[in-house]
């Protein structure tokens, strides 16, 4: 087992109302198939005093700020004082999390954002998990279907994974930064707290606490 790679390494579950999705797995990508039933279970279980289910399968808590232009489509929860912003565009099978912010034209599909976290200027974000207090700088992504079509492989520092998946894009850690205009490509697992350089394109596994420069070029934070 890659324990670099699992729940416990890179995500405090704490900060996140889907905490309980995360029980019993060992690596977090195996519940990408599981947010869009989850939601739906939870969804119904929100105080209402706290959350207003606002469409079919969106609750939205009535302390966050979403824009008239956003669009939202469940199923989604959208967090306590959290701000979707102008035109952003939620697809469904999302969870954003307490504090978070979901920026201009910022697109998520089948993800969850913990607590805090920032994709607030032109990012998409699919099939990924954002630990708590993650950020992506402007325009940054996550690509989430490989070129070739076949089924995603995480490639960990001893050996790689077969995850069964074709749509797959990244697991970042807690306060992970990840810069401008960088491309996390399919199967990217990102440490906790580790930075990546702007305009990269990333593969594979960035260990924790680390400074990505470029493939090839990982050094540890000092």
């Amino acid at each position: 087992m890659n324990e670099e790679l699992t729940v416990s390494a890179l995500y405090t579950l704490d900060e996140t109302i889907a905490k309980d999705l995360f029980d019993g797995v060992t690596y977090p990508w195996e519940v990408l198939p599981k947010i869009g039933d989850f939601i739906l279970a939870l969804g119904k279980t929100l105080p209402e005093d706290v959350y207003e289910q606002t469409a079919e399968d969106v609750w939205i808590a009535r302390s966050a700020n979403v824009f008239s232009s956003a669009y939202i489509k469940g199923p989604a929860i959208i967090g306590e004082n959290a701000e979707v912003r102008q035109c952003a565009f939620i697809r469904g099978n999302a969870i954003v999390g307490e504090g978070a912010v979901v920026g201009n034209s910022t697109e998520l599909k089948n993800v969850i954002l913990f607590n805090k976290v920032q994709v607030p200027h032109y990012n998409y974000v699919g099939d990924s998990i954002l630990g708590y207090k993650a950020h992506m700088g402007a325009g940054s992504i996550t690509s989430n279907v490989k070129s070739d079509k076949k089924l995603v492989i995480v490639k960990g520092p001893d050996e790689n994974i077969e995850t069964g998946l074709k749509k797959f894009g990244a697991m970042l850690g807690d306060e992970v930064e990840v810069g401008c205009g960088s491309i996390l490509n399919p199967g990217s697992v990102i440490g906790k707290q580790t930075n990546i350089y702007p305009l990269s394109s990333v593969r594979g596994y960035v260990p924790g606490g680390s400074i990505y420069k470029k493939q090839g070029e990982v050094v540890e934070k000092v």
